[in-house]
């Protein structure tokens, strides 16, 4: 089979570990019989720097061209808060998200099991195992509400976010969570704040006339803050965790930093029909761009899911997975996930070792 990728290398790292996830999608299609073509897209801070915009004229439709997306990294200090919204990195991730209508955001938070000891939770928490898909709906609430920023006679500056969610909004994301909820352990746990929020009391609703329709996955509501607090407690206990925008961008840099390292998480962001963004959960790392330094895994498990949701390939996935949990194995460790008196391996050299496992 042929299939074409968008790749957005971005800022810092991102061209890095973007190379090496190429390589093993090379190592893939000659393992498999597949071939991919790339179409190189600008976008982030390197945009900016470019053509003066985050997000270029043009960066959806070259995108929906396309079978997939790869995304490296995007975002640095140099683009901060400061600058205009246009210039800003993070206006390009929320607009590509909005246009290629990538609603639901799958984070998984899985301890492999060679990287045990690098758990900061109590050993016998750990020994329990980790193994969770954190549902994130990626294109509404706070983040894309209305803002507002305005002076009081008594209060000085006063500014406002916009908090809000649709019946259609809930119940898409709602349902993502429960067909994936029955490919895994079949269990939904729904994150609100139904004590507090009105758009959590709409949330729960339709996620209760959900479960009904799903009555083989056992279902629980939680609150986000008792959520937070079992995850470092008893992670174990979860499956799938599916809440809004703003919860599941705190919940799921919780869950990614008990299994380890941000360095070893992906993430698949997918809609209805648009083409899915794949990429590593952590950022641009510019402190260590360009030293050979960063660790590819995270992109590199990200081309796996690519595999596993666009192209509804599960052997290719699988044994990207095997192929990095061997290396793993063996010892080998990048500067982030090294213990004291390992020697580490750099970015280019692991992303080597990963593509010999596939040969």
């Amino acid at each position: 089979m042929d299939y074409k990728i968008a790749l957005i290398r971005g800022d810092g790292i991102g061209p890095e570990v973007v190379g090496e996830a190429v390589k093993v999608l090379e190592a893939v299609g000659r393992r498999f019989g597949h071939t991919f073509s790339y179409e190189e897209v600008l976008m982030g801070g390197c945009a900016t720097d470019a053509v003066g915009k985050s997000y270029p004229e043009g960066t959806a439709e070259k995108c929906k061209a396309c079978d997939a997306v790869l995304l490296g990294a995007v975002g640095g200090p140099k683009w901060g808060s400061d600058r205009p919204a246009e210039e800003r990195p993070e206006t390009g991730l929320l607009a590509i998200r909005k246009d290629l209508g990538l609603y639901a955001n799958l984070r998984p938070a899985k301890l492999l099991p060679p990287m045990a000891d690098a758990c900061p939770l109590q050993r016998e928490i750990a020994q329990c195992g980790i193994d969770l898909m954190m549902v994130r709906e990626l294109t509404g609430g706070l983040y894309f509400g209305k803002r507002d920023r305005y002076k009081t006679n008594d209060r000085g500056v006063e500014a406002s976010d916009l908090l809000t969610y649709s019946e259609l909004e809930i119940e898409r994301i709602g349902r993502r969570a429960f067909e994936l909820a029955r490919l895994r352990r079949k269990k939904v746990s729904s994150v609100d704040k139904a004590n507090v929020l009105e758009t959590s009391r709409l949330w729960r609703s339709v996620m209760h006339r959900l479960a009904k329709e799903y009555s083989d996955v056992e279902y629980e509501d939680i609150l986000v803050d008792n959520c937070a607090m079992q995850l470092v407690r008893d992670p174990a206990q979860f499956d799938v965790i599916v809440t809004e925008n703003m919860f599941g961008d705190i919940l799921s840099d919780e869950a990614s930093m008990i299994t380890g390292s941000i360095g070893l998480l992906p993430s698949a962001s997918i809609g209805d029909s648009a083409p899915g963004l794949y990429e590593p959960i952590h950022g641009s790392a510019p402190d260590i761009a360009g030293q050979d330094k960063a660790n590819p895994i995270a992109t590199i498990l990200s081309v796996a899911m690519m595999m596993r949701y666009s192209f509804q390939l599960p052997d290719e996935a699988a044994a990207i997975e095997n192929a990095i949990d061997s290396v793993l194995a063996e010892g080998w460790r990048t500067a982030d996930i090294a213990s004291p008196g390992d020697q580490p391996i750099g970015t280019q050299k692991m992303g080597g070792l990963i593509c010999e496992k596939l040969c």
